[in-house]
């Protein structure tokens, strides 16, 4: 059996929902996974730093191209290469919340600058929210920030859930631009905005807690330069007129709909609000790995190895490929492990589909 059979000739009985967290630790796959990538765990600055300033700037001259460029073809093919190329840079956000702080000195500086504030995602959005999602007895809760049992769900509620992402860009701008300010004279709406609307989450249901101590410092920066940003490129209509935030608007938003279709196909979203072994969790997590064509595009920084990633929430993502190739290679096409490949995109799409027709909206999470 080769490495890739497992993902085309999946034969197992997959747990339902009810059984799925019940399913115990297999011990031998979590001490193969520590013990195989220990020399593989440092981030390299050879790679973050020339990945994520090549996305920025490739992604910036597109953006340019796309709205100065008079061909119209040619504008949404410039504008189609800045959506992607931004998507990856924006995507080292989730490398931000698990890498050490000192480990890239410099790093989240600059890309707070060059990627988070331009496009009103600076990290604190991010980071202290992420984690949760990885921490052991939250992932797949109602505690859980990015959990939502979707494949679960009232059948309306999938394509509701992707198209909203094309919202985002014009409510951040809202958020940073209006908002903020308006917190500054107004406690109660400063208070609201940092609890509803100061986490990249999906669980409706999360509230976030007051920044404290350093954070909070960060916080205060960040917030302030998007804040400033948000209302420069409002002012911008004044002077360049109603073209470049548009366009500029439309990108993000297709960037955004990238993600959030990434995020659909990340887990498979059966688990019903009960607490989960690493394990499970595993099997509720998505790898999409070669030979799928264009996983990498779709689900970049390393992406398409998100349950691996779930495994080892702490190793660098251009590390992630050789895990799962030493893990692959050690615990054979038939464990554990191996349960968590799929060939790509599509084929999660309609199986989540499937489960909520099947749901008929029935479940207990309501829509």
């Amino acid at each position: 059996m080769t490495a890739h059979e497992p993902i085309h000739a999946r034969t197992q009985a997959v747990p339902s929902p009810q059984a799925r967290a019940g399913i115990p630790d297999d011990m031998a796959m979590l001490r193969a996974a520590a013990e195989l990538t220990r020399d593989i765990s440092a981030a390299r600055p050879g790679i973050y730093w020339p990945d994520m300033l090549a996305s920025a700037i490739i992604g910036y001259v597109a953006l340019a191209g796309a709205i100065l460029l008079e061909t119209t073809w040619l504008a949404v093919v410039s504008g189609v290469v800045a959506a992607l190329a931004l998507y990856r840079a924006l995507l080292f956000i989730h490398e931000l919340t698990h890498i050490h702080k000192n480990a890239l000195p410099g790093f989240r500086l600059a890309w707070n600058l060059l990627v988070g504030i331009p496009m009103l995602t600076p990290s604190f959005m991010y980071e202290n929210v992420h984690t949760l999602h990885h921490a052991r007895t939250r992932y797949g809760t109602a505690e859980d920030p990015e959990y939502l049992p979707l494949a679960l769900m009232k059948p309306w509620s999938l394509p509701a859930f992707i198209l909203a992402a094309l919202l985002a860009p014009p409510a951040l701008l809202i958020r940073f631009g209006i908002l903020t300010p308006l917190g500054v004279i107004i406690p109660p709406l400063r208070t609201l905005v940092w609890q509803r609307f100061s986490a990249l989450s999906i669980n409706p249901d999360f509230r976030r807690r007051a920044p404290e101590g350093e954070f909070a410092r960060l916080v205060f920066w960040q917030e302030f330069g998007a804040s400033l940003w948000a209302i420069t490129l409002m002012a911008s209509v004044y002077f360049l007129g109603w073209k470049p935030l548009l366009v500029a608007l439309a990108v993000f938003s297709l960037t955004a709909l990238l993600n959030q279709l990434r995020t659909l196909v990340a887990h498979l979203w059966e688990n019903e609000g009960e607490a989960m072994s690493v394990t499970a969790q595993y099997l509720d997590s998505v790898n999409v790995p070669p030979p799928s064509p264009i996983a990498a595009i779709w689900a970049p920084v390393g992406l398409r190895y998100h349950a691996t990633h779930h495994l080892l929430p702490s190793l660098p993502y251009h590390s992630l490929g050789e895990a799962h190739n030493r893990l692959t290679a050690k615990l054979g096409g038939k464990s554990t492990y191996s349960r968590a490949s799929y060939p790509g995109m599509s084929m999660l799409i309609v199986r989540i589909a499937r489960s909520t027709m099947r749901a008929g909206g029935n479940a207990n999470p309501d829509a």
